[in-house]
């Protein structure tokens, strides 16, 4: 079997995501408080009780589900199960979690970077008036078509027929809004902070390469995947570049997926509230073996 662990992205957290695992798990509880203590703040308490409006900020939100997932994985292995890794990927933000799972660097370094990649976003979102859109159930060709005319972005290739497009808000709205009359069925706006993965986040891209120019990258235990290609990546280096390069730069999600597969996965594991990377999978290929793991009944089931 090769096991493939998948890291939630921004949007998929919820309030009392991580209470049970709290409670039920010793592993977990220690998470919670390691990440307290690094932070200087209750993650743990906005986590668990919210209200929404305190965890949906992006400087919030990020390590929220970088210590969640991580939290899910430590109940696992508590467990005896997780032992054998063979790959791990994230979307967006979840990049760093696998990072961190495969031991790239520590969990207090990766928190310690997420954190410092969601203040720095949500810093680029106040400055900017950005937006997003889902177009549905169209080719990346015609997607690309769509972003040229209105000078947007492909934000996230999320499996076929899911593309999320990113930029100035206006122009967003404008693409949805011609977005029949080009033939294209389904364009969604979305509601978010900011114009993710496009290039309005180019002040957090420069300020976040300059923090991890001070941090040592080491190279992964397991198999990862990087967002900025969809594929492998093994030298400290690059990951570093890797993931400075994604804060601008499309999600290869779909990519990443099937590249994972192509390379030996045998069994999806998404660790991670929502279950939405598990339907992404479903949506991307019906014969992939894929599992949720969220709170602290899932992983005793």
């Amino acid at each position: 079997m090769g096991l493939a662990l998948l890291f939630a992205g921004q949007g998929a957290q919820k309030v009392g995501m991580g209470k049970s695992l709290h409670d039920g798990s010793p592993a977990a509880r220690a998470v919670y408080a390691e990440a307290n203590r690094v932070l200087g703040w209750d993650l743990a308490a906005i986590s668990f009780a919210g209200p929404e409006a305190d965890l949906t900020p992006t400087k919030v939100c990020q390590p929220a589900l970088f210590v969640h997932g991580l939290a899910v994985l430590a109940a696992l292995r508590e467990q005896g199960k997780a032992q054998m890794i063979d790959f791990a990927l994230g979307l967006s933000l979840g990049e760093v979690t696998a990072y961190t799972a495969a031991g790239v660097f520590d969990f207090a370094t990766g928190l310690k970077v997420v954190a410092e990649r969601g203040r720095l976003m949500q810093q680029a979102c106040e400055r900017t008036v950005g937006g997003m859109a889902a177009i549905i159930g169209e080719e990346r060709a015609k997607v690309a078509e769509l972003c040229r005319e209105f000078d947007i972005e492909a934000a996230n290739f999320n499996a076929p027929g899911q593309i999320i497009v990113s930029g100035e808000k206006s122009k967003v709205e404008s693409a949805v809004a011609a977005a029949k009359e080009r033939g294209i069925k389904k364009a969604i706006p979305l509601n978010v902070a900011g114009a993710y993965h496009s290039r309005l986040m180019e002040p957090a891209r420069v300020a976040f390469a300059a923090f991890l120019d001070g941090i040592t990258f080491s190279a992964p235990h397991f198999t990862v995947l990087t967002n900025t290609t969809g594929q492998i990546v093994r030298d400290p280096a690059a990951i570093k570049a890797a993931l400075v390069k994604q804060v601008v730069s499309p999600v290869l999600w779909e990519d990443c997926t099937r590249a994972a597969v192509a390379a030996g996965a045998t069994e999806f594991w998404e660790l991670g509230p929502g279950g939405v990377l598990a339907g992404l999978a479903r949506r991307t290929d019906k014969a992939w073996n894929v599992k949720s793991f969220s709170e602290f009944t899932d992983l005793t089931a």
